[in-house]
């Protein structure tokens, strides 16, 4: 069977980095933080993992040639969805000003929405075999 190695790889690191950061989160975090920005930065975490498990099955499923803008459009969708909202959160503890890149919460998002819609545009014209 042939698999897709980026899709392995990047599904492999934000696994990874979900757990430490999930982890960071519950012990290092939890007493700097609010429980607002706390849940915020949960919810980056969770969604980097949910992520993380769909690009290890795209990469089981679809070929090397299968599909590489879906890819970069997951893979910047996380980021810049959880990683705006890791900064956003901790600003506080940081003391630094990341407000400015709030918008690009919004776009990670958009393109997290937008990857979902074109994997079930390419699943309903999967042809029975």
């Amino acid at each position: 069977m042939q698999t897709n190695r980026k899709f392995l790889v990047a599904g492999a690191v934000f696994g990874l980095l979900a757990v430490i950061l999930g982890a960071f989160a519950a012990h290092g975090l939890k007493e700097i933080l609010s429980e607002a920005s706390l849940n915020s930065f949960e919810t980056g975490v969770r969604f980097q993992m949910y992520h993380a498990l769909l690009m290890l099955i795209l990469g089981i499923i679809l070929t090397e040639n299968d599909h590489k803008w879906l890819f970069y459009i997951f893979l910047t969708g996380t980021i810049l969805f959880s990683g705006s909202i890791y900064l956003l959160t901790t600003s506080a503890a940081t003391g630094a000003d990341f407000s400015a890149i709030a918008l690009v919460t919004s776009i990670g998002g958009a393109l997290l929405i937008i990857g979902w819609f074109l994997l079930v545009l390419k699943f309903i014209k999967l042809k029975n075999k």
